[in-house]
């Protein structure tokens, strides 16, 4: 869940800034007329947006979340947790990630823009919540997420919803400066500000298409974690725990990453009910 959170606001953020950019440099009043170069125009911000969040991943979730990263482990837990990441990154086939712990409720994650540089880090809470077996399918899960290239396809596919948010804000912006507003030569006000209250509420929707992707990618996270371990049973184990414990909040655009899911609307959430996690892995027994 932290990973999504911590991306997608990131990304709006980025999109709104280059948005009021491009409008203030007068890109969008020179091109609102050519259909094609508005549309180019818009995938090089919405995949310039997407990419620059995904650049910030790490480095963002590290502060926002206030990771402390295990250069050398302090006690005996967190000699187990580093042992424990590298032989599942070993099975998945990735390169070792950083291994990071966190203050607070039940919950872990996994960033980074390439699979050989990720980082994953568990919660406080979660280390006393659950028994070894459960954090290893969980730290599974999450190991699963960058071997399967989440970020990545996330990434790519807000590239596409964001263009799309550019390109079609701009239209509205223009039909209702000329039929509303009355302007006839370049923009005026009202092009500005249809254009940033669209692109908000077209990011609104475009989330809920990225949060439909991030519920997919979760049954594979599972299956995954259940890959490596040879067995169902700890990921099971671990979602039924999960599933009687009030988990953390974790930011905007890490949310996709994390084990579980928030209180949203299922529209917007990006984890699938536990329940239907746990079907599905016992269907594979």
């Amino acid at each position: 869940m932290l990973r999504f959170f911590l991306l997608t606001l990131t990304n709006m953020a980025v999109m709104v800034v280059l948005s009021i950019v491009a409008i203030l440099l007068g890109m969008g009043g020179r091109h609102q007329t050519d259909i094609t170069a508005l549309f180019l125009m818009s995938a090089l911000f919405g995949f310039g947006g997407a990419f620059i969040s995904l650049l910030l991943s790490k480095f963002m979730a590290k502060h926002a979340m206030r990771v402390r990263v295990i250069d050398q482990p302090g006690n005996e837990t967190e000699a187990w947790l580093v042992r424990t990441v590298e032989r599942l990154a070993k099975r998945a086939g990735i390169g070792m990630p950083d291994v990071g712990i966190y203050d607070g409720a039940p919950n872990a994650f996994a960033t980074g823009a390439r699979r050989d540089a990720a980082l994953v880090a568990v919660s406080t809470g979660l280390l006393t919540s659950m028994n070894r077996d459960e954090v290893e399918a969980v730290l599974g899960h999450e190991v699963a997420h960058v071997a399967n290239g989440d970020m990545v396809t996330l990434t790519l596919i807000q590239g596409v919803v964001n263009t799309f948010v550019f390109f079609l804000a701009r239209i509205i912006g223009f039909l209702v400066d000329r039929l509303v507003f009355k302007t006839e030569r370049g923009t005026g006000p009202g092009y500005l500000v249809t254009v940033i209250v669209m692109q908000i509420l077209l990011g609104i929707l475009a989330s809920a298409i990225v949060a439909w992707f991030s519920r997919r990618r979760e049954f594979r996270a599972d299956a995954g974690s259940a890959s490596y371990l040879g067995q169902a049973r700890p990921m099971v184990s671990a979602l039924r725990r999960l599933g009687g414990l009030e988990t953390g909040a974790l930011p905007e655009n890490m949310r996709a990453a994390g084990i579980a899911g928030g209180r949203l609307s299922s529209l917007f959430a990006s984890h699938p009910p536990i329940e239907e996690r746990i079907a599905a892995l016992e269907a594979t027994r």
